[in-house]
């Protein structure tokens, strides 16, 4: 006869769930503060496998009327862009927080409008009409507290910051500052303001052309040059102009190869694909100094690229250097993901030796992952679902080739790495016996882990399977990475089949290691909307996404800093 005792004690613990996911299976419902982080720290506004972005973009906004609370907004805005390093959900929020507190608006609109492209989004947001009022109205122009704070930034950022908000149309810079009307500071601002919207010199007075900033004045001499040779010269001795700023202009590929050394690490690791299109790899380049290149006129300037198919080694070494420059990944603290999705979105004919760059710095990077208290197994979900673009389709030529299943693999491969006494369990409708060598690169290890599954989705499995196969050994916890949205296999007493198998996990741990033992369970919802497998309490984390973060959330949670998703938000600082 089954154990009265165990199973009496198993239904006083186990919560019924009390919501249908997305694939309609049981779940349970996030409070409107923890949905609302959730989609603010990974909504893209795309497509995904079970919403449309008009869809995303009603729950967003259904969420925002949910939380009556506009400090935690405030803060909620400035998490997303600063932990999550989001750009439109920030912006979104932003634009909420405006139509209901433009005091709090104002302590937080520098913090996340860093950047001319936030600046531009949050305008055409606006714009929009989408963000209304407690009274239902929709806003579509700047009001005056608004404009103000585009007044703010148009006055008070750089040169830079100003010549890389006018990278982009619709909206462009121009339409914020004719909109904005910002009264310039001085003469320079005033011929900066009056050269970004095309004004007659004559109508920039008392300022003149000789007002203009240095850069701007070389940028000017950039776009005129009549030739490749020139340009390629003025480019190599431009300063502070970003390299997409002269990108549209350039004329040929020795200017290409120019702005490729005018790229940090991370955008050589970006453009690869662009800078293949552009022949910056066969391009004659004797020197690799830019000071060099300039002064020595021994240099032949007229010198063709190369035509052949020839590669030029000096340029590829050049790159691969930079990419996989060991001190500048540690220094920024870089993760594996941003290379495998270099390496993914990779052309077929980018060198070898640059992708081979790309694994050496992956397997830098893991360095920047931070060890685990314990072993802890990972649920890999493989399912179908997973196949869907971790950014969301977002239509051609803007649609990530990185899956979530490709960052869900990566990730069980970096803890896999850093951890190697962890245990990978891929599921989709089963689940399946990794054999997985964490000796193996980073980025190898990742793509085996995902060519698994493929079916559908039973979030259970993975912890049915550790209480099955290791049933003699302690973890730390769990971690699942999923899309969350199971719908093969239920739990007991109208639980969710993860909440009865992380009973089961907890109950079995604790015959392991005494009544003191206290496993976690981290649940990371790669595409989160409003329901989760597992729910909230003290031995219990859910994520939403997937950003660098969450590995020093989960190493803090499995070493008992109960700081939860919505207490680090709250944690912010206005």
């Amino acid at each position: 006869m089954a154990n009265k005792s165990l199973f009496a004690s198993m239904l006083g613990r186990l919560p019924q769930a009390n919501a249908v996911n997305e694939a309609g299976g049981r779940a349970y419902k996030l409070e409107p503060k923890h949905a609302l982080a959730q989609v603010a720290a990974t909504g893209t506004f795309g497509n995904t496998f079970y919403s449309t972005a008009e869809m995303q973009l009603d729950e967003v906004l259904k969420l925002i009327d949910e939380v009556d609370d506009n400090q935690y907004l405030a803060k909620l805005t400035l998490y997303a862009r600063e932990k999550a390093f989001m750009k439109d959900m920030p912006a979104a929020l932003l634009v909420a927080l405006s139509v209901r507190d433009t005091e709090l608006m104002h302590r937080v609109f520098d913090r996340v409008v860093d950047n001319g492209r936030v600046l531009r989004t949050v305008f055409q947001m606006i714009r929009s009409g989408q963000f209304k009022n407690k009274a239902g109205k929709g806003r579509v122009g700047l009001s005056s507290s608004v404009q103000r704070a585009f007044q703010r930034w148009l006055n008070n950022a750089s040169v830079g910051k100003l010549l890389s908000a006018s990278i982009g149309n619709d909206p462009s810079l121009r339409d914020i500052l004719r909109m904005a009307r910002p009264t310039p500071k001085d003469n320079a601002r005033r011929a900066m303001f009056g050269w970004l919207t095309d004004k007659a010199v004559e109508k920039w007075a008392p300022a003149t052309e000789a007002d203009l900033p240095v850069e701007v004045q070389s940028l000017i001499a950039y776009r005129t040059s009549e030739s490749e040779e020139a340009q390629a010269l003025i480019a190599g001795g431009l300063e502070n102009v970003r390299w997409d700023l002269l990108s549209d202009a350039a004329k040929g590929p020795k200017v290409w190869a120019e702005l490729a050394r005018k790229m940090g690490p991370q955008a050589l690791r970006m453009n690869l694909n662009t800078l293949l299109r552009h022949g910056v790899f066969n391009v004659v380049d004797r020197s690799t100094d830019p000071k060099d290149r300039i002064a020595d006129r021994s240099v032949d300037p007229t010198a063709e690229h190369v035509t052949d198919g020839a590669v030029n080694d000096n340029m590829v070494d050049y790159v691969a250097e930079r990419i996989a420059d060991a001190s500048e990944i540690r220094r920024s603290k870089q993760f594996p993901y941003q290379y495998f999705a270099a390496y993914l979105n990779a052309d077929d004919n980018v060198p070898q030796k640059i992708k081979t760059a790309l694994h050496q710095a992956a397997e830098i990077a893991c360095g920047n992952v931070p060890e685990l208290p314990g072993p802890v197994v990972i649920g890999l979900d493989t399912s179908g679902s997973m196949s869907c673009a971790v950014t969301g389709n977002r239509g051609r030529g803007a649609t990530s080739k990185m899956r979530c299943i490709d960052v869900a693999a990566l990730f069980a491969a970096a803890i896999l790495r850093r951890n190697p006494d962890s245990i990978v369990i891929p599921f989709d409708t089963s689940a399946y016996d990794a054999k997985i060598d964490p000796n193996d690169s980073i980025l190898s290890i990742a793509e085996r882990l995902a060519k698994y599954g493929g079916g559908g989705t039973d979030c259970s499995l993975p912890l049915v399977a550790a209480n099955q196969k290791y049933a003699k050994r302690k973890f730390a916890g769990m971690v699942l990475v999923s899309d969350n949205e199971s719908w093969v296999g239920t739990g007991r007493h109208g639980s969710t089949g993860v909440m009865t198998a992380w009973e089961a996990f907890v109950a079995n741990h604790r015959k392991l290691a005494g009544k003191e033992a206290n496993p976690k369970l981290v649940n990371i919802d790669l595409q989160p909307y409003r329901s989760v497998q597992a729910c909230e309490r003290t031995d219990i984390m859910n994520i939403g996404g997937f950003s660098d973060s969450v590995f020093n959330v989960i190493r803090a949670f499995l070493a008992d800093d109960n700081q939860r998703f919505v207490a680090e938000v709250e944690a912010i600082e206005l």
